[in-house]
């Protein structure tokens, strides 16, 4: 015969300290690359927790008090969420920039309890990477928004299945499955929205409620606690696994990890089980009991500190010293939040905690001057927040900067400019710039200086026309193509966001098939990744010999860049009719000039790169001339040594 559970539950705080760790470290030390996994375990105990209370009053009181349900949750919920979104916009505004991109729409996703949403329709990517334009502030709020949306809808349905004598794990089990089954049929090249989905990834919260339906707290025979152990060991286990993007990760490995979970449960809350004690031990019980607000705490810090540190999103990397910064700071607010905050309200309630705050104003100095403090910071967080909220950006600066530069090439493909300097060879319809003869000893003849005694001049220095040059690159060269089409007008210019170096191979095949490419080809590639050799050697044979290719070297916060670089330099080194145009190095000590992300130029930074490419191509240009004037000026000692001869 089943037992009464008991009102606290052994092991599960020990559990959420596993989950919560195993966030925090995939956040901020590259250790966990499937880390985020340890929210599948959350939803998990939340579905589990969270029906086990439900059962409890309704067979207490013979029905689900909902307004008292959502009024707990609420104390539960609201007051930490609310001080982690107030003093995280407040900061944020004393950063400015990229990371108040969107604040509006994640105030008000956090505010609906619909985060999720709202960031799927902004096309926000939980996964970050390449793509990510700006740091998303409160981006770890879409789990929170998952549970929310199933605290309200969960207590609604429930008395519906509590109706059927038979057969209610049967139903949890199979809203699972359907679930997951959702999440198979919908994951694409970005599973963030399958990973956000309510819909897709509520197969952790029903599998919790299908383990509250098995009732393992209340029996004495049930899962044992040494396979429970070797589920918590599993569970870590899967954190070291390098995830995909495609239906092996969402939802396989999650709902491997879900399944896991509920082992663990199932073994930990059971009457007399070890594995209950061995997880409340005082450490694990510390961290589960702050879980939540060390989940709240450490995706804002992590943001604002590598912002402010590093400019770039903790996306691209997180420097050893912010993680750790970040996780110690972490646990202070949380160790404060909960003292202070949460366990005030959860016990006092709304009311009464502002009563309380309102007796201190008549209390002795100590409590008048904490409470005008506590009012005071509230203030001031609520202006700051309002404050960043009139200041967002309506786009990250790296999006800026790369829509100018798109504006600029489309503006510049209605205009041709093919004034070539002297030295450099022209096209039919270039106008010739006459030079002016350096010396008095020298004559202008036709547009050429010549000596009296016919001995060839030194050429002029030439700067070489955009109608002889092609450049295939990526949004680098994009957001740099105002000041390409300024040093080099008439340039064929093809640009694109995110486009790799296989991708830019393609492109110079099919230039090189229709006979497209020009005398100068510039391919400025590599910041979305590294790069294969082949391709260089791709590159190269479609160029050919009477042609030059001109590789442009990377610069941003990528641990491959410098392996991209030193390809580069390899291979211009290695290979005739291929020079090297070093943005990278034309940039270094340069980079207030970049956007917020770290790799794409504004105005000042587009004509650094121009002018990186166009001194290259320049260097080429007046190296022929020099030779062709020594071979010249070799040619005429030689006649007018066998002239005087005679």
């Amino acid at each position: 015969m089943p037992r009464t559970a008991p009102s606290r539950l052994p092991g599960l705080d020990g559990i959420r300290a596993v989950a919560v760790l195993l966030v925090v470290v995939y956040h901020l030390f590259p250790a966990l690359p499937a880390g985020f996994l340890g929210v599948d375990v959350f939803f998990v105990i939340s579905g589990f927790l969270i029906t086990t209370l439900l059962m409890r009053e309704h067979e207490e009181h013979g029905r689900i008090r909902l307004l008292e349900f959502w009024r707990r949750r609420a104390r539960r919920l609201l007051p930490a969420i609310g001080v982690v979104v107030l003093v995280s916009a407040s900061l944020a505004w004393t950063i400015g920039g990229d990371v108040l991109v969107g604040l509006g729409s994640q105030l008000a996703g956090a505010a609906t309890f619909a985060y999720n949403w709202v960031a799927v329709a902004a096309g926000s990517s939980y996964f970050g990477g390449l793509d990510s334009s700006a740091p998303e502030l409160l981006r770890n709020l879409w789990s929170l928004a998952v549970e929310e949306q199933f605290y309200l809808l969960w207590p609604l349905l429930l008395p519906l299945v509590l109706r059927l004598r038979r057969g209610r794990v049967i139903v949890a089990v199979a809203l699972a499955a359907a679930s997951a089954l959702t999440a198979v049929l919908l994951v694409g090249a970005d599973p963030t929205r399958v990973y956000y989905g309510t819909d897709t990834h509520a197969f952790g919260l029903l599998l919790g409620v299908a383990l509250a339906f098995v009732r393992p707290a209340a029996r004495e025979r049930g899962v044992p606690a040494a396979l429970g152990g070797l589920a918590v060991a599993a569970i870590v286990a899967l954190a070291f696994v390098t995830p995909g993007r495609g239906a092996e990760t969402f939802p396989v490995l999650l709902l491997a990890a879900s399944v896991l979970t509920v082992a663990a449960i199932a073994a930990a809350v059971r009457p007399g089980s070890w594995l209950g004690r061995v997880l409340d031990v005082a450490p694990l019980r510390w961290v589960g009991e702050r879980s939540f607000g060390i989940y709240l705490w450490h995706w804002p810090l992590v943001v604002l500190l590598t912002v402010a540190t590093t400019r770039t999103s903790p996306d691209v990397a997180v420097p050893l010293e912010v993680a750790a910064a970040t996780l110690v700071l972490t646990l202070l607010a949380a160790e404060v939040s909960y003292r202070f905050v949460e366990q005030p309200v959860r016990r006092l309630g709304f009311r009464a905690s502002v009563r309380a705050i309102g007796r201190a104003f008549r209390g002795g100095p100590v409590r008048r001057l904490a409470a005008t403090a506590a009012v005071a910071a509230g203030a001031l967080v609520v202006a700051g927040t309002t404050a960043a909220v009139a200041d967002s950006p309506s786009v990250a600066s790296s999006e800026a900067v790369v829509e100018n530069g798109a504006a600029a090439l489309s503006a510049g493909s209605h205009r041709s400019d093919h004034a070539t300097l002297p030295g450099a060879a022209l096209r039919s319809d270039d106008a010739l710039l006459l030079p002016e003869c350096p010396s008095a000893n020298l004559t202008d003849d036709g547009g050429l200086c010549t000596a009296p005694d016919g001995r060839p001049a030194p050429p002029a220095p030439a700067r070489v026309a955009g109608a002889r040059v092609t450049a295939v690159g990526d949004s680098v060269m994009l957001a740099s193509a105002g000041g390409l089409i300024d040093r080099m007008p008439g340039a064929q210019i093809d640009a694109k966001v995110s486009r790799s170096m296989s991708a830019g191979v393609d492109i110079v095949d099919g230039l090189a098939a229709r006979g497209q490419l020009r005398d100068y080809v510039v391919v400025g590639l590599g910041t979305n990744g590294p790069i294969d050799p082949a391709d260089l050697a791709r590159l190269k044979k479609d160029v050919g010999p009477t042609r030059t290719l001109v590789l442009v070297t990377a610069h941003a916060p990528r641990d491959w860049i410098p392996g991209v670089n030193d390809e580069l330099r390899t291979f211009a080194d290695r290979a005739p009719g291929v020079t090297l145009a070093d943005w990278s190095k034309a940039i270094s000590g340069h980079e207030d000039l970049l956007a917020g992300d770290g790799i794409h130029p504004g105005s000042a930074g587009g004509k650094r790169y121009a002018d990186a490419v166009g001194d290259a191509i320049d260097e080429v240009e007046n190296s022929r001339a020099q030779l062709e004037y020594r071979v010249e000026l070799a040619q005429w000692a030689v006649g007018d040594t066998f002239h005087r001869a005679r």
